[in-house]
């Protein structure tokens, strides 16, 4: 006995596409590299031995250059989610492709870096990361947007033994990619570290201090900073609603804040009810807020309350001038003065209408 299914004249199959490569990698690319792509996962989950494909076929099916071609299949392979394969005695343009199983690939990479560190703590050994764990972990975007927020605070990009040795830290103190980050903030931005190379170690520092209290998460973090260090907690929370939320404000903007909360003794709630009204604006900052804040000032202002009662009563001024600016419209001599057409009887306007076309 055997199994087999009828073979239809025309191709009506479906090639399944997992949702990783469509909302991680396809943003990343060209569109012909998509493409080419696309069509070779097609052949390859087909698997018709009778069909001969390779890479000139796949040039005349898209219609692109046979050097596109290559050059998706470079990239991709860069992005590490296909495996060239060279043929013996072949040119070095004549290879099989092995499209990898994406769902794999993100357990491996995102999976086993926390296996590895729960058998590092069991064994209580420290992990020294290799220049391959340096490229493997690029292609994590969690990992790969630290290194570029870290980038942006310091003002300058780390060098590989710099991401190494933050890397590390991930291993060894099981931190997440956030709260690293957070700790840069913490040094550069609340107590003044400029110098750069001496940064890495001061941060290393708070990493080792955060993990001895047990803080390894941006929840956990951001409970703490609220409890022993409520103004930069305060100072992270503002700037991260008005949508910079990988800076600490400069030394002006913090003397705006303070003198919100200690002169004019806002609540954070309405501090953060002000910076609602960015939406407002294609540029927010801290003075638009903090013009915001002085009026409310100004008025007596200083509760959720009265700025709800403030905005109902400006929402009903608003309703009462338009429904009266739209019947009590100013009257013009046009409208007052008699008009020269009303002494006439309709028959005598007709009479008059074909004289003057001569009729």
């Amino acid at each position: 006995m055997s199994f087999t299914l009828e073979v239809t004249d025309f191709d009506f199959g479906d090639t399944p596409i997992e949702n990783i490569f469509i909302n991680d990698y396809m943003p990343m690319a060209d569109g012909t590299y998509v493409k080419v792509y696309l069509l070779g996962y097609k052949y390859a989950k087909d698997n018709d031995n009778k069909l001969c494909v390779n890479n000139e076929s796949i040039s005349r099916h898209l219609n692109i250059p046979l050097t596109d071609v290559l050059k998706a299949w470079d990239f991709w392979e860069q992005k590490g989610i296909i495996v060239k394969h060279k043929k013996e005695n072949a040119d070095e343009y004549d290879y099989d492709v092995e499209f990898l199983n994406l769902k794999q690939l993100y357990i491996k990479n995102n999976y086993i870096l926390k296996t590895q560190v729960n058998n590092l703590q069991s064994t209580s050994q420290v992990y020294t990361c290799t220049v391959e764990d340096l490229i493997e972990s690029n292609k994590i975007p969690s990992i790969n947007e630290m290194f570029s927020s870290i980038d942006y605070i310091i003002r300058r990009q780390l060098v590989p033994n710099e991401k190494i040795r933050i890397l590390e830290w991930l291993y060894n103190f099981n931190m997440s990619p956030e709260v690293i980050v957070k700790a840069f903030l913490y040094a550069i931005e609340k107590k003044g570290k400029r110098n750069i190379n001496n940064v890495i170690k001061y941060v290393e520092g708070i990493i080792k201090n955060w993990y001895d209290m047990g803080i390894t998460n941006l929840e956990a973090l951001e409970k703490n900073m609220k409890l022993q260090d409520e103004r930069f907690y305060n100072y992270d929370k503002i700037m991260k609603t008005l949508g910079f939320g990988n800076r600490m404000p400069s030394e002006a903007e913090i003397k705006v804040i303070d003198k919100w909360f200690d002169e004019w003794k806002f609540t954070m709630e309405v501090i953060l009810k002000a910076c609602e009204n960015t939406k407002k604006t294609a540029n927010p900052s801290i003075n638009y807020i903090d013009g915001i804040l002085s009026k409310w000032k100004d008025k007596g202002i200083s509760t959720l309350e009265e700025i709800a009662e403030k905005d109902k009563h400006n929402t009903s001024t608003y309703s009462k001038s338009n429904a009266s600016s739209s019947t009590n419209q100013v009257k013009t001599r046009f409208h007052t003065a008699e008009q020269r057409t009303a002494k006439y009887t309709p028959e005598e306007l007709e009479e008059i209408a074909r004289k003057r076309r001569g009729w």
